[in-house]
Formats: C-alpha cells, sequence, structure tokens
C-alpha cells in the first residue's frame, strides 16, 4: 500500500497522551474577520461522512488499488454526527455558511437523515438557515430522496459521466445502469432536492464524445448540467494532461449545436464558470480547475472521514481534529485550532500545479477528502 493510502489508526495510547492546549484555551473575536494568507475568508466546509463506495470510478477510486481486500477506515477511527455537528457549529461561528456532504459514497453512511437533521437546525452567523448541500452518485437516491428532503437536505449534486450504459460501466467500473441514475436524479426532482445538478468529469478518449448527449439529454428538464476537467486528485488515478479535455472545448463543442450566452457568477467564489442556452433551454457549467485555476477565489475547508481538516482538494496533509475532540478540549480550543489553521493557509496548487510537474506530490485520496 502506498504512503498516499497508508491508515494509521490513532491507539489508545496515543489518544490519552497528553496535549498542552492552553495557550489556546483564551476568548478570541473571529466574527466575520477570519481570511487566510491569501486573503480568502472561510465560507465553505465539505464533509466526507465514508470513505465507502458502491462504484470504482477510475478517475477516483481504481479498483487495482480500491480493491476487496482494501482496509477502509474503521468506524471508531470515523466521526460521529455528534462530532461533526459539534465541529460544524464552530465552523459556523468562523463564517461557514454551507456544508456540503460527500465521500465515498454519503448515502452509504447508515443514518445519513440523522446528521442532516442536526445540521438543519443550525444557523449561519447572519442569522440565516445554513445551506446544506450533498454530492452523491446516486445508486441509492431514489430510494432516500423523500427522507433526505423530510430531513432538512437542501440539493443535491449527482456524478454522471454518460448517458451510454458502456460509457458509464467503463468509467465507474460497475455494472450499475445508467437508468438507476436517472431514476434517483427524477426522485430527487420531485422530492423538491433543487435545483439538481449534474456533474460530469470529462477524459480525453473516455467519455468526450458524451458531451452534446449529455446536454441535449439535460436542457429543458430543470437540472444544471455541469462538465469537470479531468483532475490530478490523489496519487492514484494516472492523471495526464493529455487527458484532460478543456472546459474551453467543451464550451465550444456546445455552442455549436446550441447557442450559449454567458452568465456572471452567482457569489464570489462560484467555481463554476456558467451558460444558458439562448432559446431559454436552461443552463450549463464548466468546472476548469486545470486550464483556468480558481484558487485565488477558493473559500472551502474539507473535513475528511478520519476528522483531518485541509485546506485544499490537493492537500497533502491536514490538521488532526479528532485527536483533541476526543481528548475532550473545550470549544475555544478547536475554534482557535480551526482559526489558526486557516490564517496560516497559502496553498493554490492549481495555479502552481505546471511549475511543480515532474515533483513528486503526496496527495490525499478523493474518497478520504470528498470531491
Amino acid at each position: 500500500m502506498s504512503d498516499a493510502l497508508r491508515i494509521i489508526p490513532i491507539t489508545p495510547a496515543a489518544q490519552q497522551a497528553a496535549v498542552d492546549y492552553r495557550a489556546l484555551d483564551v476568548a478570541r473575536d473571529h466574527a466575520d474577520t477570519l481570511v487566510d494568507g491569501l486573503g480568502r475568508p472561510l465560507r465553505d466546509l465539505r464533509i466526507s461522512v465514508t470513505d465507502r463506495c458502491n462504484l470504482r470510478c477510475t478517475y477516483c477510486m481504481p479498483r487495482e488499488i480500491f480493491d476487496e481486500s482494501r482496509t477502509h477506515l474503521e468506524r471508531a477511527e470515523i466521526l460521529s454526527f455528534e462530532e461533526i455537528e459539534r465541529l460544524v457549529l464552530l465552523f459556523v461561528r468562523l463564517g461557514v455558511r454551507k456544508i456540503r456532504l460527500t465521500g465515498g459514497e454519503p448515502l452509504l453512511r447508515r443514518g445519513i437523515e440523522q446528521l442532516i437533521e442536526r445540521l438543519a437546525r443550525l444557523q449561519t452567523m447572519e442569522g440565516r438557515p445554513l445551506e446544506i448541500a450533498l454530492t452523491t452518485n446516486a445508486v441509492l437516491l431514489a430510494r432516500k430522496a423523500r427522507s433526505l428532503k423530510d430531513a432538512g437536505l437542501g440539493r443535491v449534486t449527482v456524478s454522471l459521466d454518460g448517458l451510454s450504459d458502456a460509457t458509464f460501466q467503463r468509467m465507474s467500473d460497475s455494472t450499475v445502469a445508467v437508468s438507476v441514475v436517472l431514476e434517483g436524479i427524477a426522485a430527487a426532482q420531485s422530492a423538491g432536492l433543487g435545483p439538481v445538478k449534474v456533474n460530469m468529469v470529462v477524459k480525453r478518449g473516455e467519455n468526450e464524445h458524451e458531451i452534446l448527449p449529455m446536454a441535449e439529454y439535460f436542457r429543458h428538464s430543470g437540472i444544471v448540467l455541469r462538465f469537470i476537467e479531468f483532475m490530478d486528485v490523489g496519487s492514484t488515478n494516472g492523471w495526464r494532461m493529455d487527458d484532460v479535455v478543456p472546459a474551453r472545448e467543451v464550451i465550444e463543442r456546445i455552442a455549436q449545436r446550441f447557442p450559449l450566452v454567458p452568465l456572471v457568477p452567482n457569489y464570489s467564489g462560484e467555481v463554476a464558470e456558467r451558460w444558458r442556452y439562448a432559446d431559454g433551454g436552461g443552463e450549463v457549467g464548466v468546472i476548469a480547475s486545470v486550464t483556468q485555476a480558481f484558487c485565488h477565489e477558493c473559500t472551502r475547508a474539507r473535513l475528511a472521514t478520519d476528522g483531518k481538516l485541509h485546506h485544499c482538494l490537493f492537500a497533502g496533509d491536514g490538521l488532526d481534529l479528532r485527536v483533541p475532540l476526543r481528548q475532550g478540549v473545550g470549544d475555544r480550543v478547536l475554534t482557535n485550532l480551526i482559526a489558526d489553521s486557516w490564517a496560516q493557509r497559502t496553498d493554490r496548487y492549481s495555479q502552481l500545479r505546471h511549475e511543480i510537474a515532474g515533483q513528486p506530490v503526496r496527495k490525499i485520496e478523493m474518497s478520504y477528502i470528498g470531491g
């Protein structure tokens, strides 16, 4: 097992080791002033609730690495719902306004609705309801959409990399039919989990022929379709620049068939570049992390399945919040740990990608940190 995948459990002795947090046990005023080393505020938190998945997408969990013999995190190594809720409350006090539950596949986490209910009761610093979203492969969505909505989930994003079974099953390395995913999308729409968004990762030579069929299928559906450039997340997906279909090429392909009009961002830091169909057929977007890096506007933190806080999708390590959490430290200490970590943040991997090409870079796998 490679270093990037090695799991080192925290032993009871390590959990009980005395750590002096007295310097952090002080009251500080963090009210809407927290920014990182590049002036970026903390606004979004992605939480990976499980490292397990029922697909083996080649760009995320390639089967040759994540096979049946691979050891998943033990239950004790994963944050409980109570622990997640406590941490989210602290993040909200530091300015977080949006929560996205990810994985692995988050619908595999037993009782996920209970966590959503807990988070749905929280409010932002401005007194508004916390925005709660979830990213899923939709294999289980048809049976869960209504209960997720009833629990307080606001919207879902579905990963779908092609409309034909041949393409989808090759990309996901599974026998799941596309119809299962489409049924999940329909159920989410029916339950009011919207607007539903569909994300398609585009990889050269694998599924770029599905760009137009996907655009045509989701036009006039009320669903926002977004195309994502194939990224070098983690260390196991065999990423090459030659495999990237630039977002500009995607838009040009669609515009030749369906004229497009550019849209302004919905909010500062929005990662998707948005377009609407000139004939009123809806909206499409592109996420161009490789060819049009947007690190300078990134307001996201990521809480991994094992309780580590990461500031970048391409991070190599993170701040362990699980150990102090289980050592019984107070909220002031945890808040100051998070705030100090964010204040020291200077990462901008996507902007530096080409400068460090060829250098060995250890990165956390996407199934731990969430997409």
